[in-house]
C-alpha cells in the first residue's frame, strides 16, 4: 500500500488505497472502532485527509503509527471528485489529490494549539447567548414601560430595576421571570471575563501574538484578534507574503465577511495588514 485516501466521519469511515503503480488495492468502509487497528496493521504509507472536523486528531493518531499524514482544504479536493458525491468517491478523490505536487497542505495542529483556538468559538457562543439574554430582558421589561438606552449602562439600569423590589411597575410573576434572566446575564459575564483573562495571559508571553496585535484594526481578543489569528495559523510560513495571507479564505471571511475578490476588501485596512504580516513567523 503506497497511498490511502481516508474520508472521515462520525461513525463510518471510507478508505481508498492504491499501490506504487496506482492500482487500487482496497476500497472499504471502517467503523470508528476499527480505524486504528486497520492502519496499525499496515506498513507506513502516505495518508490523505480533508482538513475538516476531527481531522487533526486522526492525523496525530495515525502519525503515531508511523504513517505520513497530509491534510488538505476540502475545497481543493473537490475538483478531483469524478462522479456523484458519496463517501467512496470522496475517498478516491482524496487519494488522488494528496499526490499532486501543487496541492496545498494544512499543518497538523497539536492538542495545545487546538485547545487555545477552542477558547475563541466558546467565547463567541457565550457572547451570543448574552446578547439573547439582553434582548429578552429588554423586550420583557418594555411590556411594562421600563426601557433604557442602548449599551452597557442601559443594561445595568435595567438590572437595577429588576432587583428593586420597591419598583411597583413589575408584577410579582414578571419579576420572578426577569430575575432569572438577570442572573443568567451575570453568570455569562463572569464566564466570559474568565475566558478573556485566560486569553490575555496566553497573549503576553507570545511573541507572534504581540506582533500581530500591532496591526491596525487587530486587537487581542475577537474574531480577528491577534490570539485567534496566531492559534488558527499554525504555520505562517506557508504564506508567501502578507498579501497572500489576506487572500486566504478564513482571513477574507473574518476581516470582511462576504468579500470574495481583492476589489471587495477594504482598501484602507488591507495595505496595513499586508505590510505588517510580511515575514510573519520568520
Amino acid at each position: 500500500m503506497a497511498t490511502i485516501g481516508l474520508d472521515i466521519a462520525k461513525n463510518v469511515f471510507q478508505v481508498h488505497g492504491i499501490d506504487a503503480k496506482e492500482k487500487m488495492i482496497v476500497r472499504k468502509q471502517l467503523r470508528r472502532s476499527q480505524v486504528i487497528a486497520f492502519f496499525k496493521a499496515l506498513p507506513p504509507c502516505l495518508i490523505g485527509m480533508e482538513a475538516c472536523a476531527t481531522a487533526h486528531y486522526w492525523a496525530r493518531e495515525l502519525t503515531k503509527l508511523g504513517h505520513e499524514v497530509r491534510l488538505m482544504p476540502a475545497k481543493d479536493v473537490k475538483a478531483y471528485v469524478k462522479r456523484n458525491k458519496n463517501d467512496a468517491a470522496d475517498a478516491e478523490a482524496i487519494c488522488e489529490a494528496v499526490r499532486r505536487p501543487t496541492m496545498r497542505f494544512v499543518r497538523i495542529k497539536s492538542p495545545e494549539q487546538q485547545g487555545q483556538l477552542m477558547q475563541h468559538p466558546t467565547r463567541g457562543v457565550l457572547i451570543r447567548q448574552r446578547t439573547q439574554i439582553i434582548n429578552a430582558l429588554r423586550a420583557h421589561l418594555a411590556e411594562f414601560g421600563i426601557v433604557a438606552a442602548q449599551g452597557k449602562a442601559g443594561v445595568n439600569e435595567l438590572r437595577v430595576s429588576v432587583a428593586d423590589e420597591r419598583d411597583t411597575r413589575l408584577p410579582i410573576d414578571a419579576r420572578a421571570s426577569v430575575i432569572v434572566l438577570a442572573a443568567q446575564f451575570e453568570a455569562l459575564e463572569c464566564v466570559i471575563g474568565a475566558i478573556e483573562k485566560r486569553i490575555k495571559m496566553q497573549h503576553r508571553p507570545n511573541e507572534a501574538s504581540l506582533r500581530v496585535e500591532t496591526i491596525p484594526g487587530i486587537g487581542i481578543i475577537g474574531i480577528i484578534g491577534a490570539t485567534a489569528i496566531v492559534a488558527t495559523v499554525a504555520d505562517p510560513t506557508i504564506f508567501r507574503s502578507g498579501r497572500d495571507f489576506v487572500a486566504w479564505d478564513w482571513c477574507r471571511a473574518t476581516i470582511r465577511p462576504g468579500a470574495s475578490r481583492s476589489s471587495d476588501r477594504s482598501p484602507s485596512r488591507a495595505p496595513s495588514i499586508n505590510d505588517s504580516l510580511d515575514g510573519f513567523g520568520n
